[in-house]
């Protein structure tokens, strides 16, 4: 007979950034501090460049390749269910992404759609407005492709999320 071993339940919210530039000594050594007085957010660092770098932007719907060094993955794992804990590692998270500021893309601060972040906008039934502040971030200029794309294959909308491509109302 197997013995079951309790799971714990793990609760996770997911933000992301991507960095052109180098990232100096004195600014690594910010980060570093501030991670240290907020231990339950981690980051992933993934490298870009490469083959990547050399396929036009305009060739997928997924746009950050030439120019960036990588992407940031912010992360905060906890175990406990309730508010106090959620809260306290939402905010950890929301000042270690805002200390980043300096270091990422700007105009706009630009984001990895796999980890949805809807602190920078959602709506199930998004006007185009209300998805241009969300999908310019994910999918900068292949955004604009992309809600005539969707207006012409899906115009009810009916095929929606709280971050989907919105279309266009003037078909």
């Amino acid at each position: 007979m197997l013995n079951r071993i309790p799971q714990k339940q793990i609760y996770l919210k997911r933000k992301s950034d991507y960095v052109q530039n180098p990232i100096s000594k004195p600014g690594l050594e910010s980060i570093f501090k501030i991670l240290s007085e907020n231990e339950n957010v981690s980051m992933a660092w993934n490298p870009y460049g490469g083959r990547m770098s050399e396929i036009p932007a305009t060739e997928t719907a997924f746009p950050h390749r030439a120019g960036n060094m990588f992407k940031i993955q912010y992360s905060s794992n906890w175990f406990v269910p309730g508010e106090e804990a959620a809260s306290d590692c939402l905010s950890q998270t929301e000042r270690v992404f805002e200390a980043m500021s300096p270091y990422v893309s700007k105009n706009p601060r630009e984001a990895f759609l796999n980890y949805r972040d809807v602190d920078i906008g959602k709506n199930l039934n998004s006007t185009y407005e209300e998805g241009k502040v969300y999908g310019v971030k994910y999918f900068k200029n292949n955004f604009e492709r992309l809600v005539q794309v969707k207006t012409r294959v899906d115009p009810d909308n009916f095929f929606r999320y709280e971050q989907s491509i919105p279309v266009h109302v003037n078909r």
